[in-house]
């Protein structure tokens, strides 16, 4: 056979996700665990096919690097649709949480600032962290203490949600803030 014939053939991929099963297994000897998986020793895997053929399931290589592999006999599309339901309700179970961004100006007013107090009000309730961001324009960079007394207010206004995950910092020409819920 040419070395180019060779290469191509037709070699199973393993993925982290999928096993070997039935006549994808390419070992001569193996453990073999029945479907209530007691140990049935080692054996030819010839003799575990046909036993699991009789059985109407499949036989699954579960551990190939053990000496010998270790294979099971199993419904395998039994075994997918349950391994996937799993990891279903294991993402639903999951909270994933958002960092929400709420920006200020040192010449903000009253109302405005009720709005955005409010909006981070409603992300901090709903899990999500919050950063805040004042930036100053022009010559407002001569006047950064009525930056710092804006973000001041808004952390006190924010006090019963959430509590300051990482200080007000001067960064460039804005100030950030990040506020984390408080946890109930």
């Amino acid at each position: 056979m040419p070395l180019a014939q060779f290469l191509f053939l037709e070699v199973p991929v393993i993925s982290t996700k999928e096993l070997l099963i039935n006549d994808d297994i390419r070992v001569k000897e193996v453990r073999v665990f029945d479907e209530n998986n007691n140990p049935m020793g080692i054996m030819d895997i010839d003799a575990a096919k046909e036993y699991a053929y009789d059985k109407g399931l499949d036989i699954a290589l579960i551990a190939p690097q053990a000496q010998p592999p270790v294979c099971r006999v199993m419904d395998y599309g039994k075994y997918c649709y349950e391994r996937d339901k799993k990891e279903k309700e294991n993402r639903k179970k999951q909270q994933t949480v958002e960092v929400k961004e709420v920006q200020l100006s040192c010449r903000i007013e009253a109302h405005d600032f009720n709005t955005k107090v409010n909006r981070a009000i409603k992300f901090l309730s709903e899990g999500n962290k919050v950063r805040v961001c004042l930036r100053f324009k022009g010559r407002e960079m001569a006047h950064q203490d009525r930056g710092h007394e804006v973000i001041e207010r808004f952390i006190e206004a924010c006090s019963e949600y959430g509590t300051v995950d990482k200080k007000p910092a001067l960064e460039g020409r804005q100030i950030q803030l990040h506020l984390a819920p408080i946890k109930k």
